[in-house]
């Protein structure tokens, strides 16, 4: 099996939007056609996963799919939330800083879109403990090589997550709610709904595409402010305002781009193509390298510079095509409020070691950062 690296912005969008390429084969090819391994047993369930959820289809099933959970989950659906995450912010920020220094990963970054999904999707509060958990095991096991422990902590992951789901559908079939599982056991389109399994893979995606890019997003975004006082300090300024939000808007833009939280996609080769002279035939794979395109100097001024006005901001870090990120727009909402509600809480923060290097969680696909330890100054 060939792999081929892309990592300019116009190769990289190109590949997204040709149909000679796809997130699976496997709906045109057998394995033995494509010379690829027998599945292993020790992830079925996590494999069974991938190949029902939409991220991971082709059309025509991915077009149904798509089709019936964006009933559900509308930018509309989504911008009726701000008032409930202004709410949560501010019940966040209440003391944060008052105890000293405190990560902002696991303090400020991360409750905030767990709590969304959960409420979007209807999980009750004592369901909840288990989706950040369970998100980060599932999530790990999309690095390239993944260790024995890494692939038993997502099956467990996914069967427990799936068991969930199984039960509050059950439960929403004989009490509908205003909620995010209830519209997906309801919705239809001529005639056709989602299956069982398919709406628990639904969910199971919508958890990691609801929340994966906002917690990391907006940690690697505040240390990129932070290293650079002058732009926190923009902020903190334009944060005064009462109608300041398309600014954080802009903003969030450039810091998805700056510090790329999805730095790595693939595609699969489904028919015979050259591409930069390389011959590839069906079952090869490309990496597209999100984080290197967003810094392409072909596409972007001063593409190692952090400016936070840039606009028109045509970053890669929610896809193109028909893949693009369904999540993308409450991840958004989510980084714009955060971020705002921040400035304006604790515009002092400041880095406890200005001088101690990064350290971030994952790899290739997805990058964190482990901790973000601050002070509100």
């Amino acid at each position: 099996m060939n792999r081929v690296v892309l990592t300019r912005h116009a190769d990289i969008s190109a590949a997204l939007r040709d149909k000679r390429l796809g997130r699976s084969a496997l709906h045109r090819y057998s394995r033995d056609e494509l010379g690829w391994p027998l599945p292993d047993p020790r992830q079925a369930h996590f494999d069974a996963f991938n190949a029902n959820h939409l991220l991971d289809s082709e059309p025509p099933k991915h077009t149904r799919l798509r089709s019936l959970v964006s009933l559900a989950f509308t930018p509309r659906r989504v911008e009726r939330l701000m008032p409930r995450i202004e709410e949560i912010l501010e019940a966040q920020l209440r003391g944060l800083g008052d105890g000293g220094p405190f990560d902002l990963v696991s303090r400020y970054a991360e409750p905030l879109p767990v709590t969304v999904i959960a409420e979007l999707l209807g999980v009750p509060e004592e369901d909840r403990a288990g989706l950040r958990p369970w998100s980060a095991a599932i999530v790990r096991l999309y690095e390239p090589s993944a260790s024995a422990q890494a692939q038993a902590e997502a099956e467990q992951a996914v069967l427990d997550f799936s068991a969930l789901i199984r039960r509050l559908a059950g439960e929403r079939r004989a009490a509908p709610r205003d909620d995010l599982i209830t519209a997906l056991v309801q919705a239809e389109e001529g005639g056709d709904r989602l299956s069982e399994q398919e709406l628990v893979d639904a969910c199971i995606l919508l958890l990691n595409a609801g929340h994966e890019a906002s917690v990391n997003g907006l940690a690697a975004g505040v240390l990129a402010l932070l290293r650079r006082r002058e732009h926190w300090e923009a902020l903190v300024a334009a944060a005064s305002h009462p109608d300041s939000l398309p600014v954080f808007r802009v903003a969030v833009e450039e810091l998805l781009r700056y510090d790329t939280p999805l730095p790595l996609f693939e595609r699969i080769v489904l028919e015979p193509m050259t591409l930069h002279g390389a011959e590839l035939r069906p079952g090869d794979r490309l990496s597209l390298l999100y984080a290197s395109g967003n810094r392409d100097e072909q596409k972007f001024a001063h593409p190692d510079e952090l400016l936070l006005d840039r606009d028109p901001n045509p970053h890669l870090t929610f896809g193109l095509g028909i893949h693009y990120c369904l999540g993308a727009p409450l991840a958004r909402l989510e980084l714009a409020l955060s971020l705002r509600a921040l400035c304006r809480a604790l515009p002092g923060l400041r880095l406890t070691d200005p001088e101690a290097p990064a350290r971030y969680t994952g790899g290739f696909v997805i990058r964190g950062l482990e901790r973000l330890d601050v002070v509100a100054g």
